[in-house]
């Protein structure tokens, strides 16, 4: 029998099938009745599935991270699709590879890396040979173009790291590149440098091996940080080679870049974009992920009927999709919205 993917369940539907349960959770209901909470994944998405009743029994039998058979109905609570479940047991990992139920990227990655290496060209000899040692990096780069650019927020698919990026630096070559500029006080060699390194710490800490999580170097130091000692090792690999250092002043506008794009303290960064390279990777980063997320939201938006999406809580907005189209005439041939 074919895989029911989660992004196809229908209200009501019943469900027997294999998906990747990504974390879960025994809680307490208002009736002091405990249930199990699971994050259910396949290439599609995610959905939460939920065992009323449950006991310590039903949350030992399997693990995080773990492929699991399950049984219950798709059931349509408060604009939300979940599961609940009737039976939940772990599968063995000789029958199934968990990584087939992790969500992938739509693009192909061999592709992207491609474009990556056409976008990476810099005329500044110190950015060229340190952009060179990260990319022969091998295992740095494969974790690279395997990691998803977040858990759940944006581009959290195997792929979608590389993806965020080279969508990223297509958009800074428009804005800073070329014979015609738009802001030609802006150095593009820096803010290219600055995007490929902007993220690249999550190759470190997020886990995306078996399910999407962090990583304890990711949970107590951070990717800022993470991205500023791989910038230093790489950099100290660059003097031995060249056989004279980096400018300082080159590396310290790259860790700014680094520890800043986030944009302030309140979103993570240690202090405001100082820069105009730093403001531009800030502002592109921004602008990617959220145009991403609204994007996608709107694409998988469950009711076509409707003028607007649900409310999102990482958006803080609800979307307007517009009117749907009324009806034609019962002679035409032109199909409703529904």
């Amino acid at each position: 029998m074919p895989h029911r993917m989660l992004r196809q369940l229908q209200d009501g539907e019943s469900v027997e099938d294999v998906y990747l349960a990504a974390s879960k959770a025994l809680r307490t209901n208002r009736q002091g009745g405990r249930y199990l909470q699971v994050e259910l994944r396949d290439r599609s998405g995610s959905m939460i599935g939920r065992l009323w009743n449950a006991t310590d029994q039903h949350f030992q039998s399997f693990r995080e991270g773990e492929c699991v058979l399950i049984r219950g109905r798709a059931q349509l609570f408060q604009g939300t699709m979940q599961l609940i479940l009737t039976e939940i047991q772990a599968v063995g990992s000789e029958h199934y590879d968990p990584r087939d139920f992790l969500p992938q990227s739509e693009q192909e990655v061999g592709v992207l890396w491609q474009r990556l290496r056409e976008l990476l060209q810099v005329q500044n000899p110190h950015l060229r040979a340190l952009l060179n040692f990260f990319l022969q990096d091998e295992t740095l780069m494969q974790g690279f173009v395997q990691a998803p650019a977040g858990v759940r927020v944006h581009h959290a698919y195997l792929g979608g790291l590389l993806e965020h990026v080279v969508s990223m630096l297509e958009a800074a070559e428009r804005l800073f590149g070329g014979e015609r500029p738009v802001y030609p006080g802006v150095d593009r060699d820096l803010v290219l440098a600055g995007i490929f390194l902007h993220d690249l710490g999550k190759v470190r800490e997020l886990t995306y091996a078996h399910n999407f999580g962090y990583s304890d170097e990711g949970q107590l130091v951070g990717h800022l940080v993470i991205g500023v000692e791989l910038l230093n090792e790489k950099a100290r690999q660059v003097e031995t080679l060249l056989g004279e250092p980096i400018p300082q002043e080159l590396l310290l506008r790259l860790k700014h870049i680094i520890v800043s794009h986030h944009g302030d303290p309140a979103s993570g960064s240690p202090c405001l974009p100082m820069t105009p390279e730093a403001l531009a990777v800030h502002m592109l980063d921004h602008f990617d992920s959220r145009l991403h997320m609204i994007l996608r939201e709107l694409r998988e938006d469950r009711f076509p009927e409707r003028a607007w999406t649900e409310y999102h809580p990482h958006l803080e907005r609800r979307l307007f999709k517009g009117q749907p189209e009324p009806c034609p005439a019962p002679d035409s041939k032109r199909d409703c919205r529904s």
